[in-house]
């Protein structure tokens, strides 16, 4: 019984995993297409526009997207020339950066924001066939229970 839902989970993340590799081709291809921005662009102005004062310092924002030091100071730096970003010193660590929203930024973000958006609904609803469809709905059901009771199980005070 146990060895049949290991093989079942295992094919569910494999799924997922071959899925979303494709799906975010795809997207990638079609947010190029439209507003001349990577993933990792939209990512990057997404999170900064999020941010508050529309800044973030350089380690918070790798870590919000999972980008090694070396490649979010490439990132910086290219979207930088293209006018999307400025990079400044932080005042609340001089050792550090912040990356800031230019206001190229937020118009390039706000361009390709519908496109983006009508790009995920039309690869998830037209490229997905149906065994992917129910093998993420199981993955996102486990995910999302696992989320809730991690999420309470920590929202819950400590004994004294």
């Amino acid at each position: 019984m146990t060895e049949s839902l290991d093989a079942e989970r295992t094919a569910c993340w494999r799924a997922y995993i071959e899925s979303s590799q494709r799906l975010f081709t795809q997207l990638e291809d079609d947010l190029r297409a439209d507003s001349d921005l990577s993933f990792a662009d939209y990512h990057v102005l997404v999170l900064l526009s999020e941010a508050p004062g529309q800044r973030l310092r350089m380690g918070e924002l790798a870590d919000r997207l999972v980008f090694s030091p070396s490649r979010l100071t490439y990132q910086i730096t290219t979207m930088q020339k293209r006018g999307l970003v400025a990079k400044e010193s932080c005042p609340a660590d001089r050792r550090g950066s912040e990356a800031v929203l230019t206001a190229a930024g937020l118009l390039a973000l706000r361009e390709a924001a519908p496109h983006h958006r009508r790009s995920v609904r039309t690869h998830l609803i037209d490229d997905l066939d149906d065994a992917e469809v129910a093998c993420l709905t199981r993955v996102f059901e486990r995910l999302g229970r696992r989320l809730r009771a991690d999420r309470t199980a920590s929202s819950t005070p400590a004994d004294k």
